[in-house]
């Protein structure tokens, strides 16, 4: 009798414990998605306080997307040898500690190498959350669930930081976009400890082939570099850079077809799922960092809105990303299954893309940002957690960490490609039509310069669509 009244209590607490373990780890999470985008509306408070250049002002965002993206693959695979949980704790205490460094750098050098080892802290967190979330809920139903509350925090994170960041800018200052991570970070960091269920991992011993580790590491960091820093030197530099970045690539490959104990278990892509769902992250990821990005400069600069107004004016997509993640999600995946809600979801994408294409110098928020801002954020608030449960569905229980870390990989490269390309392809757009003789006015040609970042935007968007469709079908059973 005894058993039978304890055996539902304790599945009670189990339940409890893997959903308040799912908040801590969104936290720690929350925190690093938070600092990929709250800088975006404060970079010119930095600009002006601590005498940045142009070129040298987009290394604040560089020197943490650089590290970040290099390191995934390789705490992802030592967060499988020491434990998951070891990994994620250490990785919120480094970076925490960085984002002091952050708030009271007073020169230029100490904030970029202050947002380096942010990138560094952010690497070791967000490797291996997945990893952690799939190991707490292995039931398909629970595990959408989770998936969908994971991914509404990260998705609502993203456009929750340019809020963020002009609302703390303008009431105190650009300082304050990284002190507020301490109080959040000491929290999370004791919640992690005290409520995550320890592991041992597979142990050192097993090893993390380290040859290997630094030919990825220096791979995925020059390929981020040299994505982020393309619009800014010589297109022959960039071929160089590019070309070596994919020699470290191929002997990384080599290494890993012959090395006893391989970082990168070449097994992984042969899942189709796990390939497929990670290319057509890439796209989407590219298509939606590059509007939050362009968005907020074509509210600031076309439009003339301030810094807390432009902030205020994206605050719909985290409230929209929210609510659809968290209450409809993972119903409607279990209704309709993730292929048609990912389908779907990204041809929301695209129609926001090509909607917001049509902005004009006279245009309006109400009118011409608010439409294509909700067609987005319910187009991905869709997509994103079908995407994320076809990727980890795609990936062995013991390749869950390193896959975790090449998820979140393909987001830090397709945030960089679609952050450098947008970028590249409006400042050309607006330099042309000013230089060309066009007789345009500034605002007329910056425009012009949004609205063909945006087109191309659309048609990284619609590319991604048409990968997911093809190459994600379910296959018929029999």
């Amino acid at each position: 009798m005894t058993a039978v009244v304890q055996t539902p209590t304790r599945a009670l607490r189990r339940t409890y414990s893997r959903w308040t373990a799912l908040v801590v780890l969104c936290a720690g999470t929350l925190m690093t998605i938070l600092d990929g985008n709250i800088v975006t509306v404060a970079m010119p408070a930095i600009q002006s306080d601590l005498g940045f250049s142009g070129p040298g002002l987009a290394w604040v965002v560089n020197a943490y997307l650089i590290p970040f993206g290099g390191l995934l693959l390789l705490v992802g695979r030592l967060g499988d040898l020491v434990g998951r949980k070891r990994m994620f704790a250490a990785g919120l205490a480094v970076f925490t500690a960085a984002s002091v460094m952050c708030g009271v750098a007073t020169s230029q050098g100490t904030l970029i190498a202050a947002r380096a080892l942010q990138g560094v802290g952010g690497a070791m967190t967000a490797a291996v959350v997945l990893g952690m979330l799939v190991a707490l809920f292995p039931e398909p139903r629970e595990q959408a669930r989770a998936i969908a509350v994971f991914s509404a925090v990260g998705a609502a994170g993203g456009a929750l930081g340019t809020f963020l960041g002009g609302a703390l800018t303008q009431a105190l200052n650009w300082h304050w976009i990284f002190l507020i991570n301490l109080p959040i970070g000491i929290v999370a960091l004791l919640a992690a400890i005290r409520v995550l269920d320890a592991e041992d991992g597979e142990g050192l011993g097993r090893g993390a082939d380290y040859p290997g580790a630094a030919l990825v590491t220096g791979a995925l960091m020059l390929t981020v570099y040299v994505i982020v820093g393309s619009g800014d030197r010589e297109p022959a530099t960039t071929l160089v850079l590019a070309l070596a970045a994919l020699a470290l690539f191929t002997a990384f490959t080599l290494r890993q077809a012959r090395a006893a104990r391989p970082l990168l278990r070449l097994r992984l892509f042969g899942s189709r799922l796990l390939s497929g769902a990670n290319a057509v992250q890439v796209l989407m990821i590219a298509t939606m960092y590059g509007f939050q990005f362009l968005g907020a400069l074509y509210v600031q600069r076309v439009l003339g809105f301030g810094e807390f107004l432009t902030g205020t004016a994206f605050l719909p997509a985290p409230i929209a990303i929210g609510v659809l993640m968290l209450g409809l999600s993972a119903r409607t995946i279990g209704r309709f299954g993730p292929y048609r809600v990912l389908l779907a979801g990204l041809a929301l994408i695209v129609a926001g893309m090509a909607l917001l294409s049509r902005a004009p110098a006279d245009g309006s928020y109400a009118a011409d940002v608010l439409p294509p801002l909700l067609s987005l954020s319910v187009g991905f608030a869709a997509a994103m957690p079908a995407l994320t449960g076809l990727a980890m569905s795609g990936a062995r229980e013991e390749d869950a960490g390193l896959a975790s870390g090449l998820f979140n990989t393909t987001q830090v490269v397709g945030g960089s490609l679609g952050l450098a390309v947008l970028s590249v392809v409006a400042a050309g757009r607006t330099e042309g039509l000013l230089e060309g003789g066009a007789g345009l006015v500034a605002a007329t040609a910056t425009a012009e310069g949004y609205q063909l970042a945006f087109r191309v935007g659309a048609g990284i968007a619609a590319a991604a669509l048409v990968l997911a469709a093809v190459v994600l079908r379910p296959r018929a059973r029999g």
